[in-house]
C-alpha cells in the first residue's frame, strides 16, 4: 500500500476545501440554519409532536442527512472530475499508484469533509432546537457510512460526467428530491396508505430513518434494514468503481 500517494491526494483535496471554506463549509451551514429557523423555530412551535418528539427536533437528523448526501456527492465528484478536465489524470494513471489508493485518497477526503460538515451542522442545530442523541455511537456510524457511501457515488458521477453541468444533474434532479420525499421533514407513517408503501422504494428513507433512530429511538423502518441498505449501496458503488478501473471506462478516453 502506497501510503505516501494516499496522503498526497488526501492532503491536496483537504487543502482545496480550506481554500474555498465559504463555498465548502459556510454556505451549507447557513442554508441548513435557515431551514432550522423557518421549520424548527417558527413553524415547529405551531405543530404537534411526532412520536413524542417536537417537530423542530424531529427534522434535525433529516436536515443533516440532506446536507451530507448533497455535499458528499459534490465533493466526491468534483475531486476526480478536475484531473479529468485538466488532463492530469493520465499522469496519475501512469504513476505507481493503484486504483484502491486513488479511491481511498479522493473518497477519504470527500467523506472527511462531509463528516466535518455534519458535525458543524449538528452543533449549529443546538442553537435553534433542544435535542438529545440516544445512541451516539450509532449516530456516528450512520454519519460515517453515509458519507463514505455517497462520496463513492459522487466519485462514480465525477468519472461519468463529461461537463460541469452534468456534475449538478444528479444531485439537483435526483438526490435532492429523493431526500425531501424520504422523510426528512415528516414520518412515512403520516402518509396515506399506498403512498407510505411507495415511499419504501426510496432508498433515502432508510438512511434518514436509521439516522433518526440513533437520535430518538424511533424509525419508520427497522434499523437493521436501514444499515443493510446502506451497506448494500456501498457495495454496489465499490463494484461499479472496480469495473470502471478494470475497463478504463471514461478514464482512458
Amino acid at each position: 500500500m502506497n501510503f505516501h500517494a494516499i496522503r498526497a491526494i488526501y492532503r491536496f483535496e483537504m487543502a482545496r476545501t480550506f481554500r474555498t471554506v465559504v463555498q465548502s463549509i459556510a454556505a451549507p451551514v447557513i442554508t441548513t440554519s435557515l431551514y432550522f429557523i423557518v421549520f424548527g423555530a417558527a413553524i415547529g412551535k405551531r405543530m404537534a409532536t411526532i412520536d413524542g418528539v417536537s417537530y423542530g427536533a424531529f427534522i434535525v437528523p433529516g436536515l443533516i442527512m440532506l446536507s451530507i448526501l448533497t455535499e458528499s456527492i459534490s465533493n466526491g465528484s468534483f475531486g476526480i472530475y478536475m484531473p479529468k478536465w485538466s488532463g492530469t489524470i493520465y499522469e496519475m494513471l501512469s504513476a505507481p499508484v493503484s486504483a484502491l489508493e486513488v479511491v481511498i485518497g479522493y473518497v477519504g477526503a470527500a467523506a472527511s469533509k462531509s463528516v466535518m460538515l455534519g458535525l458543524i451542522i449538528l452543533a449549529t442545530a443546538r442553537l435553534f432546537v433542544p435535542f438529545e442523541i440516544v445512541h451516539p455511537l450509532w449516530a456516528a456510524a450512520f454519519l460515517v457510512l453515509t458519507s463514505i457511501t455517497f462520496s463513492l457515488f459522487g466519485f462514480i458521477l465525477g468519472i461519468w460526467a463529461d461537463g460541469f453541468e452534468k456534475l449538478q444533474i444528479v444531485p439537483l434532479m435526483v438526490v435532492t428530491p429523493l431526500t425531501f420525499l424520504g422523510g426528512s421533514f415528516y414520518s412515512i407513517s403520516m402518509l396515506p396508505g399506498i403512498w407510505a408503501k411507495i415511499a419504501l422504494f426510496n432508498p433515502v428513507v432508510y438512511l434518514v430513518s436509521g439516522f433518526r433512530w440513533s437520535f430518538y429511538g424511533i424509525s419508520d423502518v427497522d434499523v437493521g434494514v436501514s444499515l443493510a441498505m446502506t451497506l448494500l449501496f456501498m457495495l454496489a458503488c465499490l463494484t461499479a468503481i472496480w469495473v470502471i478501473f478494470r475497463t478504463g471506462w471514461r478514464l482512458k478516453t
